[in-house]
């Protein structure tokens, strides 16, 4: 942001088509056009933390890319990193570095329950929280969250009750993807009240963990768990410093016996985790990018506030619930009275806007939106323009339909 006093400008235009991105450059298989503001899949449009460029371009000059170890260095900045951030104390042990979250999604629903048997979820949640259990051939259990006093909250009663349908685990998403939720204390602690009574294995997914605004804070699940818990908690710098294109994370697991359970369904595929690249990457993230992110949060928190506040002012249709963490926000535009073909078709051809459909977060999700704020303001003010001119027009042209 300019003016912060730390040197990070958070408003540079860096172009990002023709660089293989996801982001921009599927947009046509996406979208059906090219045409869109992307403001979708979950990397923001910052360049990533100098000691992280720097890292890759040292590595970069050696000449030979070959298998690479993973540094006894690595893992100490990864300790020390929630060590200082989070007051958690992460034993070296612990620590089964992996090929991402999503993958370890997999592993640990192959690991820890037979065919058939059931995962518990909450949604609207993302998307491969479904498909991790679904092509494991596990059995998804839905507990969604609910809306209460102006927040999404978990139903712990029925969570109690969807745990006695022969769940074997419950994946959690810690801060919330895609509602912004960053859960108190108090509710994870009726959720591992219920989990000790059902015997559930939790897979905490904390790879939004760093992502919190002011007036929260995150609580680790793990940090609080007993040495009877069973708690797999995934992590990595992917999301808290814009390098998700380089894969490496890392589950921590207290248990030897569960690492070494998910440690096999890895080596069963030959997963490679990580490349020379990655590698420095995560280290140089942990270890020097604290004051990045401190100059990145208030600039995503006020991009929260601003689309909440032009939001109220100028497209009163949709609603938008205050995020306490992320850099996603989840609109509500049910008011629209579009199926979820017709919301989806309106904001690509109408507004000129690519969100994430909130369909495809659970049936939980229909008649809602993502939008990912982590991008220069001056392009979300564009994008919010564009969607207020589609919302007055689709007024408008039904105003007029009634009136005849």
């Amino acid at each position: 942001m300019r003016g912060n006093g730390l040197g990070f400008d958070f408003d540079q235009l860096i172009t990002r088509e023709h660089t293989e991105s996801v982001k921009f450059d599927a947009r046509k298989s996406v979208f059906g056009t090219d045409q869109v503001i992307p403001l979708w899949v979950a990397d923001m449009d910052f360049a990533a933390p100098q000691a992280v460029t720097r890292a890759l371009g040292a590595r970069a000059r050696h000449p030979v890319y070959g298998y690479s170890l993973f540094p006894e260095s690595l893992y100490q900045s990864m300790i020390d990193w929630f060590a200082s951030r989070h007051g958690w104390h992460i034993e070296r042990d612990w620590i089964l570095l992996a090929p991402g979250v999503v993958p370890s999604l997999h592993a640990a629903a192959i690991a820890f329950a037979a065919e058939g048997e059931g995962i518990i979820i909450q949604p609207p949640v993302y998307p491969p929280f479904f498909s991790s259990v679904q092509k494991t051939g596990r059995r998804v259990i839905e507990n969604p969250l609910q809306w209460v006093d102006g927040e999404y909250r978990m139903d712990l009663e029925h969570l109690a009750a969807c745990a006695q349908q022969g769940a074997r685990m419950l994946v959690l998403c810690s801060p919330h993807n895609p509602v912004g939720r960053v859960w108190r204390r108090e509710e994870l602690e009726g959720l591992l009240e219920i989990t000790r009574q059902h015997d559930l294995l939790v897979v905490s997914d904390d790879i939004h963990c760093d992502l919190v605004f002011d007036g929260h804070r995150q609580q680790m699940l793990a940090s609080m768990a007993t040495r009877e818990d069973r708690i797999i908690t995934a992590l990595a710098p992917s999301k808290t410093f814009n390098i998700p294109g380089m894969g490496l994370s890392a589950l921590v697991i207290a248990d030897a016996g569960q690492r070494q359970a998910i440690k096999r369904v890895f080596d069963s595929l030959h997963m490679q985790q990580a490349n020379p690249f990655s590698i420095v990457a995560f280290e140089a993230a942990y270890r020097h990018g604290g004051p990045w992110l401190d100059a990145l949060l208030p600039y995503l928190q006020s991009n929260m506030q601003f689309v909440r506040q032009y939001l109220q002012q100028h497209v009163p249709q949709i609603r938008c619930a205050q995020a306490q963490g992320t850099y996603l926000l989840w609109l509500d535009c049910r008011a629209l009275g579009m199926t979820d073909g017709q919301l989806k078709a309106f904001f690509i051809q109408k507004a000129g806007v690519g969100l994430n459909p909130g369909i495809s977060f659970g049936a939980a999700g229909s008649g809602y939106m993502r939008i990912n704020i982590g991008t220069r303001r001056a392009l979300l003010q564009q994008a919010l323009e564009q969607i207020r001119d589609a919302v007055q027009a689709h007024v408008a042209t039904a105003l007029g339909r009634e009136s005849r």
